[in-house]
């Protein structure tokens, strides 16, 4: 079992959200889900080579490609993100974060996400949760949606009762064999996935979905918010 559900969300992804101005019960719902889905809420916090830390399971190469790829476009906003990490530690051993301060791992979650642009997700929409999900965050090993739906249904919303549109909806998105399945699986794998790869080339231009009202400061706040390359 892990981190009690009631306590996470009010003292970890709801502050967090809310200091990032990022919070909705739809981006709170989807962020509980994965860390239901991908840790069991923080039963595990390291699994293998194949899997990341913490109780969202970030990788430390997408811990990177945040910082590198989409903060370095945002440097009040990675100031804020880098007020959430430990003063000393974090400059030292930056994906130990990941694992050790629940704060700074969700808001790592949460800009896994934004980078994509997610930015709107309804709270009762449990298979388009899914599918955020299997699409930007996931990463190995294989889960299905049918994965996510029942780990949201067993450790977020274990006593509500689906309608049954939602529940057929939810059904036909996560069955095994369905067609929606198989159609995203052959899909070719998001820029902003889980896995990426590493690069010191220049950074690219920020998404079209992105929010743009942080300002831009000069380039010494930009070298003070992103963190060293840890050595892994």
């Amino acid at each position: 079992m892990g981190i009690c559900l009631n306590e996470l969300r009010m003292l970890v992804v709801r502050p967090t959200l809310k200091q990032l101005r990022a919070w909705s019960p739809g981006m709170e719902a989807l962020l509980l889900g994965t860390a239901a889905q991908e840790s069991e809420l923080g039963f595990h916090l390291k699994l293998g080579s194949r899997h990341g830390m913490g109780i969202f399971q970030i990788l430390p190469s997408t811990h990177r490609q945040v910082w590198d790829k989409y903060l370095i476009n945002f440097p009040a906003l990675a100031s804020k993100v880098r007020g959430l990490a430990s003063q000393r530690d974090f400059l030292q051993h930056p994906h130990a974060e990941l694992a050790t301060n629940l704060r700074y791992a969700t808001a790592i979650a949460w800009l896994i996400y934004r980078a994509a642009g997610v930015d709107k997700v309804e709270s009762t929409d449990l298979p388009k949760m899914a599918k955020l999900w299997k699409k930007h965050f996931h990463h190995g090993p294989s889960a299905s949606l049918r994965d996510f739906v029942d780990s949201y249904s067993k450790l977020i919303n274990p006593e509500k009762k689906l309608d049954p549109k939602t529940k057929t909806a939810a059904a036909n998105a996560t069955a095994a064999n369905n067609d929606t399945l198989l159609i995203e699986e052959d899909e070719p794998p998001s820029t902003t996935g889980c896995a990426p790869r590493y690069t010191s080339a220049a950074p690219a231009q920020p998404s079209p979905h992105a929010h743009r009202q942080e300002s831009r400061s000069p380039r010494t706040a930009r070298s003070r918010a992103r963190p060293p390359q840890a050595r892994v």
